[in-house]
This record gives C-alpha cells, sequence and structure tokens, in this order.
C-alpha cells in the first residue's frame, strides 16, 4: 500500500507535500497485511523521491523485515482460526467504551497499537490508548504511559505514532533483502514487562505449501511478570531445511528502551528444548 495510486505525475519527485504523503501511507503500508509501492504510469522507486525519502522508507521497510516473526505468526493464526492481522481497538478492549469510538488506530496483532499519522504538518498527533493492565510503552522511545488516556504524542516526518501493550513479547529477525532464509534463524525477543504475557512462534519453509501436510514449527513463549522468568517451551513439529540449533537472545524492556536501543539481555541457544530465561522484574 502506498501514498496514491494515481499520482501527479514526474512532480511527485521534488514535491515536498507528496513526499509527505507518500512516507505517512508507507508507514501506515508496514503495519498491514500485505506491504507493496505500486502506482499508474510513473516509476515508484524510494531513492526517486530524494536522500530523505530513501532513508525514510528504507528504516520502515527493514523494520517490516524484522518484524516477520511476529507477522508470520500473525498469519498463521488468520489462517488456522480465523484472528484478524488488523483489528479494531474494540476487538481487543471490549470493555473500554472509548475504544469503540476510535475511527483510524487499530491494533496490529496483539501487541502493537498504530495510530497513523493523516494530516500534513503536524507535530503531535492524538493518540487514544485503551485501559489495559500494565498500559503502554513508546514504541520508539519507551516511555511507559497508562491506558485510559489520550495522549499527544511527538511526531516528526520518520515517526509515526506506536505503542506496544505492556506484557507482550515481540519477536524480531535480521534484516533482509527478501523474506527467503530469515526464519528459525537468530531472534531477539523483547518482553514489555506490567502483566503475564504468551504467544507463539510458527515457522516453516517459507516458500511452499508444505506446511499443508503439517511441514511447520510451533513454539510457546511465556513470560511470568512475578518472576521475572521468560520460558521458550519445547519446539512442535518440523519442517525440511530447519536448522537444528539457534541463538536466541531477550530483552527486558526498560523505561527509555526502545526497539531501536534494546538493552542489554540473555542469550541461549535453542535446540528445541525447552529452555528458561530470568530477566528481572
Amino acid at each position: 500500500m502506498q501514498g496514491g495510486f494515481f499520482r501527479p505525475g514526474k512532480g511527485q519527485y521534488t514535491d515536498p507535500a507528496y513526499q509527505e504523503r507518500f512516507l505517512r501511507w508507507f508507514q501506515f503500508a508496514t503495519f498491514l497485511p500485505m506491504t507493496r509501492v505500486h502506482g499508474y504510469m510513473t516509476d515508484t522507486e524510494f531513492w526517486r523521491y530524494g536522500e530523505t525519502v530513501e532513508r525514510v522508507a528504507r528504516s520502515y521497510l527493514e523494520l517490516r523485515y524484522r518484524l516477520l516473526p511476529y507477522t508470520y505468526a500473525l498469519a498463521a493464526e488468520a489462517s488456522a482460526a480465523g484472528m484478524p492481522l488488523i483489528r479494531p481497538l474494540v476487538f481487543d478492549f471490549p470493555h473500554d467504551p472509548k475504544a469503540l469510538d476510535q475511527v483510524h488506530a487499530y491494533m496490529f496483532g496483539s501487541a502493537i497499537h498504530v495510530a497513523p499519522v493523516l494530516a500534513a504538518g503536524v507535530k503531535t498527533w492524538d493518540v487514544y490508548l485503551p485501559v489495559s493492565e500494565g498500559g503502554w510503552y513508546d514504541f520508539w522511545t519507551g516511555e511507559r504511559r497508562e491506558g485510559g488516556r489520550t495522549y499527544a504524542v511527538p511526531v516528526t516526518l520518520d515517526r509515526m505514532p506506536l505503542h506496544v501493550r505492556a506484557g507482550s513479547i515481540l519477536p524480531l529477525g535480521p534484516v533482509g533483502q527478501s523474506t527467503v532464509g530469515l526464519l528459525g534463524g537468530a531472534l531477539d525477543l523483547l518482553v514489555y514487562p506490567g502483566r503475564d504475557g504468551v504467544t507463539s512462534l510458527y515457522e516453516d519453509d517459507g516458500l511452499t505449501y508444505r506446511y499443508e501436510q503439517g511441514a511447520a514449527a510451533r513454539t510457546t513463549l511465556e513470560w511470568k511478570q512475578a518472576a521475572g522468568l521468560l520460558t521458550l517451551g519445547a519446539r512442535r513439529g518440523a519442517y525440511p531445511g530447519m536448522p537444528n540449533s539457534r541463538v536466541i537472545g531477550a530483552h527486558l524492556m526498560r523505561p527509555g528502551d526502545s526497539v531501536l536501543s534494546a538493552g542489554s539481555g540473555v542469550s541461549v541457544e535453542y535446540v528445541g528444548g525447552a529452555k528458561r530465561m530470568f530477566l528481572g522484574a
């Protein structure tokens, strides 16, 4: 998804207003089930729009790749159980009446709150965060915010408001040039404290339909807040080409930590058996 299928012609490459729109749409598209840049009768490569657009768009594209373990698990859940990847706030917070009133912000899976910027030239964007035990963490700055309130969140051209729900375990993989080979390798787990949490990883070969015959692997991840303990469950299933072992790092996200600068964590070699990682409270 991108900022306008029909565009104003070659002037789009130097028009600051269009460049801003391009970036805001691409940021929004980063947190949709499918992301692509396309258009009608003009070229759309990032570099045609200048250094700023190329830099910002590239950073979101790389973030999209890093989020593949999270997004892939969401897609598997959608296929198996019908759970939507994106959903209105009331879907996850049915007992918060204000969640029903939010017509633009949404959840990308159960962990990430997305608030697309829909106006030009703004310096802040009003964001309502639903009532949730443990609150929310700013994706970029690590600032912790209570739920049930509206915040004027600072925004810049390279940042849209994103928040992660307390109790979430956010898996991040490496940056890649395509999705080929990005699953099954080293992994960083960002644990956002404040309440207990559980999630799962889903992986297959990423290339074939062999998952329909059961060629896939699933791993449950569980965070216990009081004990400060992250448990990697025993891996269930396998697929052709699956690595025998992988390095998994876990980081307890403190206020001030961000997805760009997670603090020092704990690493283990995971070979498929259950592992416990003590992160502190």
